[in-house]
């Protein structure tokens, strides 16, 4: 006669005695997609103070140890925590504040939300967030003239999806004191007709950022907390937040501690001089939660702005490179000061030029030294001579970027050029190892369709129906280990955390469907339904 597996769990409970080991909680009947170095499928496992001790069968598990905690996952998938290995966690949550403009579908539709938003919060200074030129039936960079209209004393920012380029009003630039003639390195200020458009990109939006009013605290404290929630939500256990300053580091210290948020953080310093000088007098900070031993620099800009920096001129615009935001000389100084130190340096590389420039750079640094793992975020562009380089260097790469982009791709770049455009099987199997990220809130947050995307090569959609250069797709496996164990290796936590194995701290999600067999399109669909960090259940 069989028994239901609930009864024989109650029953092994009952009888448990004192030989057991006893523990904080047991997860059983479940399916647990390790990601341990067989990649096993395990279907419980044991955490006592934060850790996985045990890993194994119900039985196994049952067999060895009690807790006053015992959940039955009834045949529910798990994976460890969830890693974006490059995104905005800070900036996300100052998003969450100002004008939404994501998924926007024309510049008329901007202006609706830029309107609404201001009739509800009387700003003073309107800030927006998330436009996209190449999504609207006109694909030019829009003009500030309506702008200027609706709002002439008000300052407005509005800042495109990729964050390399602003559309402001005539009062922001009057604010900001802009000379009509003025001449950015590593940027541009648009024109029409010789007069300013109000589109400024890279560099030329420092001009107006200078004059932002001062985020208070509080508003600092809020972002944090938002971005944690939702994230967290979305199965996010630890992010690799790509560019912070050391104030705004150390509130997520502060607040991490008071437990105010629960998300880890790989915190990627902001690579400016003062910031250099700070950290590397201070050394590597790590806490159970902060881990804060690496630097993000840029080298160009956006390829959705023609920042990003080409070998050959862009194919839709004539005699037009892209821009470097950081002069070569400058990067070598700084890559040979960060060679010396214990700090990793991890460089926005875009265009394929931009890329060859970096790796060299990091090559000339680094010389004889090995497993600094230095990383290069987003290698988007690559040159098919410069795909060797990644043998020691990491790539860190967003796969929904490349079904963002797809659409307008070959126009900008042209068909040659495509060959080595978001590669990522050809980078893994240089590398062994690749990075997977969203760049959020450049793009979605959810990681599931980072995975979908890495695998399918599709968007939402399902388009393109045979997926996109299908030949740089991942296999299901190599997209879980790009979002769990790989980011984890890149920031020197391997040992703690990204996979399923005792020892390692209690990081997991527990998931509606198995993402490792469902059909494709099912998977953007997949729903989170518990995120636990250290054990305890955040989510």
């Amino acid at each position: 006669m069989k028994f239901p597996l609930k009864i024989i769990v109650i029953f092994l409970m009952l009888c448990a005695c004192q030989t057991k080991t006893p523990v904080d909680l047991i997860v059983v009947n479940a399916n647990i997609y390790t990601v341990n170095d067989s990649f096993d499928i395990a279907h419980a496992f044991a955490i006592d103070k934060g850790k996985f001790i045990d890993v194994g069968s119900t039985e196994h598990i049952l067999d060895l140890y009690n807790s006053p905690e015992i959940i039955d996952a009834n045949q529910k998938t798990i994976v460890p925590g969830l890693i974006d290995g490059h995104c905005h966690f800070y900036g996300l949550g100052l998003s969450m504040q100002i004008v939404d403009l994501a998924e926007t579908k024309s510049f008329d539709e901007v202006i609706e939300r830029v309107v609404t938003f201001q009739k509800k919060h009387r700003s003073k200074f309107i800030r927006g967030r998330g436009w996209d030129q190449n999504d609207w039936s006109s694909k030019e960079f829009p003009t500030n003239e309506k702008l200027n209209r609706l709002f002439p004393k008000t300052p407005v920012a509005l800042e495109r999806i990729d964050g390399h380029a602003l559309l402001v009003n005539q009062a922001a630039l009057d604010l900001a004191k802009i000379p009509r003639d003025t001449v950015i390195k590593g940027g541009e200020i648009i024109t029409k007709n010789d007069k300013p458009t109000g589109v400024l990109i890279d560099n030329a939006c420092i001009l107006i950022e200078k004059i932002y009013p001062k985020i208070s605290q509080t508003h600092q404290e809020n972002a944090l907390k938002l971005a944690n929630d939702y994230c967290l939500s979305m199965g996010l256990t630890t992010v690799d937040d790509a560019g912070l300053d050391r104030d705004v580091i150390d509130l997520i210290d502060t607040l991490q501690s008071r437990q105010q948020i629960q998300i880890r953080v790989y915190a990627m310093i902001s690579a400016n001089k003062k910031n250099i000088e700070y950290y590397l007098d201070k050394g590597i900070y790590k806490t159970d939660k902060l881990n804060v031993r690496s630097f993000k620099v840029y080298g160009d800009g956006a390829l959705g702005s023609r920042g990003a920096m080409l070998k050959k001129e862009y194919s839709d615009r004539e005699d037009h490179l892209g821009a470097l935001v950081t002069q070569p000389d400058i990067l070598l100084i700084m890559a040979k000061t960060l060679a010396k130190s214990d700090f990793q340096m991890n460089t926005h590389a875009i265009g394929d030029s931009a890329n060859a420039l970096i790796l060299n750079t990091y090559t000339k640094a680094l010389k004889s030294k090995t497993n600094k793992r230095w990383r290069i975020e987003h290698a988007q562009i690559l040159d098919s001579i410069d795909f060797a380089y990644f043998t020691e260097i990491i790539p860190s790469v967003q796969p929904t970027h490349a079904t963002s982009d797809m659409y307008w791709l070959e126009d900008r770049i042209g068909r040659e050029r495509m060959r080595g455009a978001y590669a990522y099987k050809k980078l893994l199997d240089v590398n062994t190892r690749i990075v997977l990220g969203t760049d959020f809130p450049v793009e979605k947050v959810n990681p599931m369709y980072t995975f979908y995307a890495a695998i399918a090569r599709k968007d939402l959609n399902g388009y393109p129906e045979s997926g996109f250069q299908m030949n740089n797709a991942l296999t299901r496996p190599e997209a879980l280990k790009g979002m769990t164990i790989w980011p984890a290796y890149a920031n020197f936590e391997e040992n703690e955390k990204g996979s399923i194995e005792a020892g390692k701290l209690a990081d997991f999600v527990i998931l509606d469907s198995n993402i490792m067999e469902i059909e494709a399109k099912e998977i953007p669909k997949t729903k989170v339904i518990n995120t636990y960090i250290g054990g305890e259940k955040v989510y």
